[in-house]
């Protein structure tokens, strides 16, 4: 492979999961992981993503309210308009971080009426802006990688909570491993929010319907609503709807 379809390759990986490891980016395109660091050093110099110790985060994750940066920005407006749709007054939801709940936040109508729980600052302040909505965010040490509160203090504030909604963005779902991530620490968090909430709805780009990643944080058959880009009809969706919701 040349270096052009390598890099190419990395720059798709990580618009599509937020950040990649320099030792799956290894495996997967099968070259020394020497090869992958000096790809990804000039990745980050020409400013197309952002270099980290063992691999790279996106640039649209890490810079969400700079409108040009966000990778499928029109994909995840689809998805936050159904998402919209689940919301009703009255209801306790618990929201994760990431781009695509950034756009649900920011198409939150104004008569809506809830309280939302959420472990991301940015999200945080974009529901704020709404004016009948009531935010709590929960505290704990702030991720540099996924801009998500973690650590044991998030996890013991999540299990005094019983919330009707729990809506989370996705690194990697697939029929076989269900829902996955890369993060050990994001992945106990998210663990801990499915637990709170009586239903959970998983957002997810079409893009990362099939990959997984090496963590895993619940099956299938634990999430209650899948929303996606695609009309629930759709070939691709068929073995999910056997199992969830599709929206």
């Amino acid at each position: 492979m040349l270096k052009e379809e390598r890099q190419a390759f990395i720059i798709k990986q990580i618009n599509l999961h937020n950040k990649v490891l320099s030792s799956d980016l290894s495996l997967k395109l099968n070259v020394s992981e020497d090869t992958v660091r000096r790809d990804l050093n000039e990745l980050a110099e020409s400013g197309q993503i952002l270099k980290v110790h063992g691999g790279a985060l996106s640039k649209s994750f890490h810079y969400p309210f700079s409108q040009s940066e966000v990778y499928a920005k029109e994909s995840k407006k689809e998805v936050a308009r159904k998402v919209i749709d689940l919301l009703k007054d009255g209801m306790s939801i618990l929201v994760g971080g990431g781009t695509t709940m950034i756009e649900v936040a920011r198409m939150i109508p104004d008569t809506l009426r809830c309280t939302f729980f959420t472990v991301s600052p940015l999200v945080a302040l974009e529901l704020a802006e709404r004016p009948n909505i009531s935010v709590i965010l929960l505290g704990g040490q702030l991720s540099k990688n996924s801009h998500i509160m973690i650590g044991a203090q998030v996890v013991n504030q999540l299990s005094e909570i019983k919330v009707d909604l729990c809506i989370l963005g996705t690194n990697s779902l697939s029929i076989e491993d269900g829902l996955t991530d890369s993060d050990w620490e994001v992945v106990q968090v998210k663990k801990a929010m499915i637990r709170s909430a009586k239903k959970t709805a998983i957002m997810s780009i079409a893009e990362k319907l099939g990959s997984d990643q090496n963590m895993k944080v619940c099956d299938l058959n634990s999430i209650h609503y899948l929303i996606t880009d695609l009309k629930p009809e759709d070939a691709s969706l068929r073995e999910y709807a056997a199992v969830v919701e599709v929206v």
